[in-house]
């Protein structure tokens, strides 16, 4: 089976929730579908932050979002920001994980980014050898200031 990436839209919402109810990402604490809305919407008025799904026939089977940023720093080259990727479990192992973040890259790419950036918990070490397999090296630290 082929698949097909796309923008997601307000109507895939449900789809992108259920993958993000799975315990490898946020363990079944995810969003209402209103709540979603609210924040898709919001994320539409962000320039070059969007929202993308992975579909195999009328499957969705995966989902990331991509941030474009302009930077002051770097002579003004932009940089991507890769942030939410998730494959649904039953799917996993197939390649879609790396055809989505290969889209990714090449979206960055395109937008003459000199890096595309990801972080990915401490524990989720299958998910750090995926993209250490797919060329991402570990670079100094990422820092987390829990605010709740």
């Amino acid at each position: 089976m082929q698949l097909f990436i796309r923008e997601a839209t307000e109507d895939d919402l449900p789809e992108i929730l259920s993958l993000y109810h799975q315990p490898d990402m946020d363990s079944g604490d995810t969003l209402s579908l209103a709540e979603a809305k609210t924040i898709f919407h919001r994320m539409a008025t962000y320039p070059s932050y969007k929202l993308y799904i992975a579909k195999m026939e009328e499957e969705t089977v995966g989902t990331f979002a991509l941030a474009i940023m302009d930077n002051l720093a770097h002579r003004g080259t932009p940089s991507g920001l890769i942030e939410d990727v998730v494959v649904k479990a039953d799917c996993q192992g197939k390649g879609i994980g790396r055809q989505m973040m290969q889209f990714a890259m090449d979206c960055c790419k395109k937008s003459g980014c000199y890096k595309a950036a990801l972080s990915s918990n401490m524990k989720r070490e299958n998910a750090h050898h995926f993209y250490e397999s797919l060329g991402f090296t570990k670079h100094g630290y990422s820092f987390l200031m829990d605010l709740n």
